[in-house]
C-alpha cells in the first residue's frame, strides 16, 4: 500500500461457472485480503449464463473493501487470479474457471483500453448489483447514481439469480501464495 495516501473503497464481481468454483473464490477473497481493509464479502448467487451459447449457471459474490492501492494495480492482480484459476484466453462471454472484475475505485472515473472504472456494465447485470446491495443497498450505480438495490430490484423481472448458501468465513483457511507475479502487468479483458 502506499503511505500517505487515503484509502479509497474498492469493489471486485467474482463469477464463475467451471471447475472448483467455492474454492477459487477463497483463494481469489484470500488475495484481496492481504490488499484491502474492512473487507466485507456478500452472500453468494446463482445466476444464468450471459451467453450466446449454452453453458453452466454461474456462482456470483462481490468483495468490497478499502485500500490504497492503484486501480491499475487491482486490475493486474485480477488478471493474475483469473490465470491462477486456469482461466484461458478465449471468445468473449465464455465459460470460465474463474472471472474478477474491478467493478469501482472509489469515486474515479477511467476510460483506457485496459480498464474501464465504474465497470461500464454494472448497471444492467444483476448479478452484481444483488450482492452488491446485500453490502450497500445505496451503492450509488451509473451515470444516474440509482442505489444499488433499486436497479438490482428492476432486474429482478428479467433477470434470475438465487441466493444460494456460502458461509466463506466458516471454511478453513488455505495457503494460496501471492509472489510478485500477482503485481505485474497483465492481459486486457473486455468482458
Amino acid at each position: 500500500m502506499q503511505p500517505g495516501k487515503a484509502e479509497v473503497t474498492v469493489g471486485f464481481g467474482l463469477g464463475a461457472n467451471l471447475g472448483e468454483r467455492r474454492l477459487r473464490f477463497l483463494g481469489a477473497i484470500e488475495v484481496l485480503s492481504a490488499l484491502l481493509t474492512e473487507l466485507r464479502v456478500a452472500p453468494l448467487y446463482r445466476s444464468s449464463a450471459i451467453s450466446p451459447t449454452a453453458q453452466p449457471d454461474f456462482l456470483n459474490t462481490v468483495v468490497v473493501g478499502a485500500t490504497r492501492v492503484p486501480a491499475e494495480t487491482l486490475l493486474a492482480v485480477a488478471k493474475r487470479l483469473e490465470m491462477w484459476a486456469g482461466r484461458e484466453v478465449g471468445p468473449r462471454l465464455s465459460a470460465r474457471p474463474l472471472d474478477v472484475d474491478l467493478l469501482f475505485w472509489g469515486e474515479r472515473a477511467v476510460t483506457l483500453p485496459e480498464l474501464c472504472l465504474p465497470h461500464p456494465r454494472m448497471h444492467e447485470r444483476r448479478f452484481v448489483l444483488q450482492p452488491l446491495a446485500d453490502l450497500s443497498p445505496g451503492f450509488p450505480v451509473g451515470s444516474d447514481r440509482r442505489p444499488a438495490l433499486d436497479l438490482a430490484t428492476e432486474l429482478s423481472r428479467s433477470q434470475r439469480v438465487e441466493r444460494v448458501p456460502w458461509r466463506h468465513e466458516a471454511l478453513p483457511k488455505h495457503s494460496f501464495t501471492m509472489d510478485d507475479s500477482m503485481f505485474t502487468e497483465s492481459t486486457p479483458n473486455r468482458d
